[in-house]
């Protein structure tokens, strides 16, 4: 039972530190989970943050509920995903009856402002983060940039870059006849 209010709590102290979504929760659930309390490597949270991404809901979430699964089955899932979404919840529904009072002011609309700016800084250090893990090679280095170049060209789903990445890194990585994978 100790373990899973320390999956809640954790989950909640990130939960109510983390502004701007999922992605501004990455550098945060890389402090904690990978180097604070080694729940997971960076391999599998860098697995988790892809897999979140292609599956319905915010990516933090489906990290939380990852994360807690592999630490204490459904029930860890379930307190770890309580623990990340109930901070928002809270905040935003002490907010939801004041913020349209407020957001006229110059100095509310500045505030927001602000924290847009810092919320791009955290995601791109969660992003180069992820990239110095990810891209290790040539081959993951070829489809970092075609995936980066298809994303800023069309409109896909960022389902169907994760589905033909795997499949690249499948074909890219399969053993060929007469030679061993490398």
């Amino acid at each position: 039972m100790k373990e899973l209010w320390d999956l809640f709590f954790t989950f909640a102290k990130m939960g109510v530190m983390t502004f701007g979504g999922g992605y501004a929760m990455l550098p945060i659930l890389q402090r904690e989970v990978v180097e604070s309390k080694h729940w997971a490597t960076e391999e599998e949270l860098t697995d988790y943050f892809a897999i979140g991404q292609c599956t319905p809901g915010i990516i933090a979430v489906n990290t939380a509920t990852f994360i807690g699964q592999k630490q204490r089955g459904t029930a860890g899932g379930i307190m770890a995903t309580l623990g990340v979404v109930f901070p928002s919840v809270v905040i935003i529904s002490l907010l939801a009856g004041v913020i349209t009072a407020f957001s006229h002011l110059a100095w509310v609309q500045n505030a927001f402002a602000g924290v847009r700016v810092c919320v791009c800084v955290l995601i791109f250090n969660a992003v180069f983060k992820l990239w110095k893990k990810s891209v290790v090679d040539k081959i993951t280095g070829v489809i970092f940039a075609f995936v980066l170049v298809a994303s800023l060209l069309t409109d896909l789903s960022p389902v169907w870059f994760v589905l033909l990445a795997a499949a690249a890194g499948i074909a890219a990585k399969h053993p060929k006849k007469g030679g061993a994978a490398k």
